[in-house]
């Protein structure tokens, strides 16, 4: 019998060392190993059977811009192209500033979100504490005035994120991005908190349906490849 060299020898006992020191760190982790989230989710997304498969891809918020492209995505192909609605799967993919619009006012409010990603809510004129993307006019029923795809009342023109959701869109957030600013968001708030217990604390907060994921750039590659899904970037 050979002898195994030294060398590989220690190199696989820091392997398994590293891999002890993994499994038994918080929940919440910079880099995520696949049992620490549901990975069956994404590929069950990614491989869900639709005629029409498409994710939109955003970093910066830019006024809700990708949520207005999204909406008329859909419109487009249910409308100008008669493409039955169940025959449509929309994700949202969201990394950088915007994935903040996956997060509760409770988050916003907390951490005071709309002060470091410099966004403005209307009603007060103030840094928003509160997800001003995420409720419709329409009410938490969503009980829309008008049927008239063209009309503002309506359910085809609502560029919320709830709204957006009830017509079947996926939200995915990305938990790097989430690692990354919870720690500008402890260094802003002058927090003396460890940046991983604002990561739980954020991620328990999600706002209904959304799917973490460990990176967004992982995710559109498994989108993409495993699933055929069609990548605009807004």
């Amino acid at each position: 019998m050979s002898e195994i060299p030294r060398r590989a020898l220690l190199g696989g006992a820091l392997v398994a060392a590293a891999s002890t020191m993994v499994t038994s760190t918080a929940d919440a982790q910079y880099v995520w190993q696949k049992s620490a989230w549901p990975a069956a989710d994404l590929d069950t997304l990614a491989r869900v059977q639709r005629r029409i498969k498409q994710v939109v891809h955003a970093h910066d918020i830019n006024g809700g811009r990708f949520l207005n492209n999204t909406k008329n995505a859909l419109n487009g192909l249910l409308l100008g192209t008669g493409i039955a609605a169940n025959q449509i799967q929309l994700v949202c993919a969201l990394n950088g500033p915007a994935n903040m619009l996956n997060y509760s006012d409770y988050v916003w409010q907390k951490y005071r979100v709309g002060e470091w990603a410099k966004v403005t809510d209307p009603k007060t004129g103030e840094p928003a504490v509160r997800n001003i993307y995420y409720p419709s006019r329409a009410g938490a029923e969503l009980k829309y005035a008008s049927t008239d795809p063209s009309s503002t009342d309506s359910s085809y023109q609502d560029a919320s994120v709830q709204g957006l959701q009830a017509r079947g869109v996926r939200f995915l957030s990305c938990h790097t991005s989430t690692e990354e600013t919870s720690r500008a968001l402890v260094r802003q708030n002058n927090l003396s908190v460890d940046p991983e217990e604002v990561v739980k604390d954020m991620q328990a907060h999600t706002i209904p349906n959304v799917l973490i994921v460990p990176s967004i750039a992982g995710a559109l590659a498994i989108l993409q490849c495993d699933g055929g899904y069609a990548y605009m970037a807004v």
